[in-house]
Order: C-alpha cells, then sequence, then structure tokens
C-alpha cells in the first residue's frame, strides 16, 4: 500500500488524516490484511513517518517501510520489502479508502487468470482531449475506463517492471506492466471506491461510508449550589450569592459541552479524562479542561460543526451572559461563535432544580 504522498492539493498527509474516527490509510489496510486473499501487507509511509504510523495501526500486523520521492519508487521499495517467494501482488493506495472485499476478491481472481488486473469504472461522461483551452478530439466513451486500485500482478512481472521502467512518467503500476507487454484484465468494480485528493473527497468518503463521517455526542452534568462560592456558567462569573460546588470551578455547562464533544469522538467523558481524585483539577478553570478537550479533537482530526446546549436554573436570570457564555467557549474551541448556541429554562418551581438546589446544563455536539 503506497502511502506516502505530501497531500499536497489537500492541504497536508491525507493518509493520517482522519476519516470516521480513522486513519485514512487504515480504513482499506484493514480490508486488505484481513482478506483470506492477502498473506502479508506492506504500508510504504513518509520516511520519518514509520513510527507514527505504527502506533496508529492497532492491531492490524503489517510491515512499515519509509518510502521515495514519487508514487512509482514509493511502490519499488514496498515491492523489495515483500518476501522474494512471493507469487502474486496487489498494489492499493491508501487514499482509496472505501475497498470492498468483493472487489478485490474478483480483481485478485482475474489476475490469477491472466497474470495481471485492474479494478476500473466504465466511463459515464464523455471524455475530450483539448489543446490550449479548446477541444481537440472527443474520444469514444464505450472504449474508455476509469482505472482504480487494487492492481493484482505476477510478483515476477512487477519487480521486472519497475526495474525496467524506473523513472518514466507511468500513471500507475498497470501501465509499467503494459509496456513490458503483459496484457492487463480490466475488472468492474464499484463507483464508491474513489480517490481521495481534496477535502470535498473527505468528506464524501465519510457519507459514503454510511454517514460515519458525522459523529454526535450528548453531554449532561448536574452540581449542586452553595452559599458563598462563585458561580461560573460557560466561563463567565455571574455575580450571585451562591455558586456551584465541584472538583474544578464547578462550570456545569463547560462540562456538558466537554461531555458532548467526548462522546462524539468515543473518548470517555470528563470524568475519565480529568478525575476528581485529581489534585491537579482542584479549583481548575473549566475552561482550560475544555481547552485540553479542542486539543484532542483536533489531534484526532476532528472539526466542530456545532455545538447547542441548554442550561436549567431557576435563578439567576441568564439571557444578559448567554453571548459572553457563546463568545467564550467558541474563542476556547478555535471556532466561530455561530456554532455554540446557549439557551436557558427553568423548571417552573418543579423538583431540584425549582427548589434551587442546584443547577444541570445539557449538550449535543456534531463533529465532522
Amino acid at each position: 500500500m503506497p502511502a506516502a504522498g505530501s497531500g499536497r492539493r489537500i492541504g497536508g498527509k491525507k493518509q493520517f488524516m482522519y476519516l470516521a474516527g480513522r486513519p485514512l490509510f487504515l480504513w482499506a489496510l484493514r480490508v486488505l490484511a484481513g482478506s483470506p486473499e492477502v498473506d502479508g501487507a506492506v504500508l510504504v509511509v513518509p520516511p520519518g513517518d514509520e513510527e507514527l504510523a505504527a502506533s496508529l495501526l492497532g492491531d492490524v500486523r503489517v510491515r512499515v517501510v519509509a518510502g521515495g520521492d514519487s508514487r512509482q519508487e514509493s511502490v519499488r521499495l514496498g515491492l523489495a520489502a515483500v518476501p522474494a517467494d512471493t507469487q502474486w501482488v496487489v498494489v492499493h493506495d491508501a487514499a482509496r479508502p472505501l475497498l470492498r472485499e468483493k472487489d478485490l476478491a474478483a480483481v485478485c481472481a482475474a489476475a490469477r487468470e491472466y497474470g495481471a488486473a485492474t479494478l476500473a469504472v466504465a466511463a459515464k461522461d464523455t471524455v475530450k482531449t483539448a489543446c490550449d483551452g479548446m477541444v481537440a478530439q472527443t474520444l469514444p466513451r464505450e472504449n474508455l475506463w476509469l482505472v482504480q486500485t487494487p492492481q493484482v500482478f505476477r510478483y515476477d512481472w512487477l519487480v521486472a517492471a519497475h526495474a525496467r521502467h524506473q523513472g518514466s512518467t507511468a500513471y500507475d503500476d498497470a501501465a509499467l506492466v503494459e509496456m513490458d507487454g503483459h496484457p492487463v484484465k480490466l475488472v468492474s468494480g464499484s463507483t464508491d471506491n474513489i480517490k481521495v485528493t481534496t477535502p470535498e473527497d473527505l468528506l464524501v468518503a465519510g457519507f459514503l461510508l454510511g454517514g460515519r463521517g458525522m459523529r454526535i455526542g450528548f453531554g449532561y452534568d448536574v452540581h449542586r449550589l452553595e452559599e458563598g462560592l462563585p458561580l461560573v456558567l460557560g466561563g463567565v462569573v455571574i455575580p450571585w450569592e451562591r455558586g456551584l460546588r465541584g472538583h474544578s470551578d464547578a462550570d456545569v455547562l463547560i462540562h456538558a459541552v466537554m461531555d458532548a464533544l467526548l462522546g462524539a469522538m468515543g473518548e470517555g467523558d470528563i470524568g475519565v479524562l480529568f478525575p476528581d481524585t485529581d489534585p491537579e483539577y482542584q479549583g481548575i478553570a473549566s475552561t482550560d479542561l475544555l481547552y485540553r478537550v479542542g486539543s484532542l479533537l483536533a489531534r484526532k482530526g476532528y472539526k466542530i460543526r456545532n455545538i447547542d446546549a441548554t442550561v436549567v436554573a431557576e435563578k439567576p436570570v441568564l439571557a444578559p451572559y448567554i453571548p459572553r457564555m457563546r463568545q467564550g467557549i467558541a474563542r476556547v474551541l478555535g471556532i466561530a461563535s455561530g456554532q455554540v448556541n446557549v439557551k436557558a429554562t427553568t423548571t417552573e418551581g418543579l423538583g431540584a432544580y425549582g427548589r434551587e438546589e442546584g443547577m444541570a446544563a445539557y449538550a449535543v455536539a456534531l463533529l465532522e
């Protein structure tokens, strides 16, 4: 699996970007490593990123090697790491995360019959060649195919082709084998097997994975009111005779927001990350904790689409402070205040909150 590109068109190394909670390269790699068609796998990554890639593999067992300056060079280096007695080799781009087991099986079967095979889809659109921005020729669509990966070859064919054609301008491994005069069988693939090249492709891939590009989290927190404590909500100190009791500053609103974000990421809750048995968090500002949650979110490759929160409190009147709460939460998380909504409600005198024994907050977060 070549995964050594710089990701110039997408703004970073796309192979390590997160897609639906998992590094991009790991989606197809898990299919390959778990397939009965495959006995072993080699992942080719940018030089210096070997440890990073290995740390992201989880329970997937593959060999990680450094790649070269071009895709062709990276595949050649990957082939060098394959056991010498290998008969067949599958080449699949890390940038195609939606590989399906049935398509892998089909292209492997065709390769065993013909010696070389590639997944491809028939062109649906009319294709034209151009010269200086003008149409030069319209190509017959019935003969046009859009080539994908995996591509499967006799190992000796592919190794020999790479040795003979180093530095060529071939766009894929099938082209190198074609240069040596070997036929390559086209196997009808899936239009879902897209190549992620732009940020828009990453979003489309998330939706094609079943909508899992979006993650929703729910948060809830409650704290008791006591005399003589400061009341902090959404990072805003509100003048009132009572405040909330807690190990930190007991900002019930931010606690609910953090739990919603952590829930969407599948990272437990604030009690797991910031246990109240740890003296480090005694009296700490909840905005500091929120910043740490935001940093974790960024490291895992998520972006916040929006946050919606509700504070349940009989008193005091919170409406005058809500704009500052929204702005403060947004500032800590590095998002626009329009992505944060805060509401306040009472229980009309009912229950513990109606008796002003405490306050609660609910929050929902949508992550991309």
